[in-house]
């Protein structure tokens, strides 16, 4: 099999960092984490190609007339790029298989994709891939099961024709949060649940970052890093700084969590002496008045 994987380009929003991304001479912020995931559950045999339109990737028609398949994964904010991005593959004849966040909470609206692959790829995609080999697909694929992180393989990052055009590369820890916030997808996507990987996985990706000669910042794209505190503390936080220390602190961390890491002073250090510079709190609501509560 050809498979061709193409991720949609963002409009200018806040998370595109049009203007900013100049001034470091980036692309784009970040890789198609999702998608270079999908690539490593793939047969390894099969061909496998990137194209990557946020990050500014010249999409060709013959890459789409080389494609058995055309594998598309999108967020929400990529709609529109996405719903061209598939008119475009079906005026070529190509077959279209659509996942990630985007397809998975609204896929009654696009008809156009031949397959919609949905919920997390580590469940859904295997039974795609059977049935695909049996002849006999079916259209949708979805399940209410979450997947074991601990199954998840090292994304396929030798996909990526150029790591430099990105200002950080990335890795994700865990899927999951305690919370409930009324303007979030994630627990509707992810669950409360919290599932990591493991230690090994974490250093295994690194290593993978690493080998391919990568020596700037990488971002930990959980929804809530802290969500799961002793597994940070007791094992996940002393690996990375112990591999970093051996590496001669070639990496730099950032991360995303909820505002009560405030409270935990032993993991922000312990964050601090692992390379971590840099944690994204979102004060976030479509209420207007809560926001002016926030200072």
């Amino acid at each position: 099999m050809k498979i061709l994987l193409i991720y949609p380009a963002y409009p200018e929003t806040f998370w595109s960092y049009n203007y900013a991304l100049k001034f470091v001479s980036k692309k784009a912020s970040l890789p198609p984490l999702g998608l270079l995931t999908v690539a490593a559950l793939l047969p390894a045999e099969w061909e496998k190609k990137l194209v990557d339109l946020s990050a500014g990737d010249n999409l060709k028609d013959r890459d789409i007339k080389w494609a058995d398949y055309v594998f598309i994964g999108a967020m929400s904010i990529q709609r529109g790029s996405a719903q061209e991005l598939i008119a475009r593959c079906k005026e070529l004849d190509a077959i279209v298989v659509a996942g990630g966040p985007l397809f998975t909470a609204s896929y009654q609206d696009f008809d156009r994709a031949d397959y919609l692959v949905l919920n997390e790829a580590e469940v859904t995609l295997p039974d795609f891939l059977r049935d695909l080999e049996n002849g006999n697909p079916k259209r949708i694929y979805t399940s209410k099961e979450k997947a074991d992180m601990e199954n998840s393989p090292v994304p396929a990052w030798e996909l990526v024709d150029n790591l430099n055009k990105y200002n950080s590369l990335c890795l994700q820890y865990s899927r999951g949060c305690p919370f409930n916030c009324d303007f979030c997808d994630v627990t509707l996507l992810f669950g409360h649940k919290i599932r990591t990987k493991s230690q090994t996985q974490i250093l295994k990706e690194l290593d993978k970052l690493y080998q391919l000669g990568w020596r700037e910042g990488v971002f930990v794209v959980d929804d809530n890093f802290i969500a799961s505190k002793r597994k940070l503390r007791e094992e996940i936080l002393p690996a990375i700084l112990e591999w970093n220390k051996e590496k001669n602190h070639c990496f730099s961390f950032g991360t995303q969590a909820s505002i009560n890491i405030a409270d935990e002073e032993d993991i922000m250090n312990m964050m601090a002496d692992a390379g971590f510079d840099s944690v994204f709190i979102g004060i976030e609501t479509p209420n207007e008045e809560s926001l002016k509560e926030c200072p």
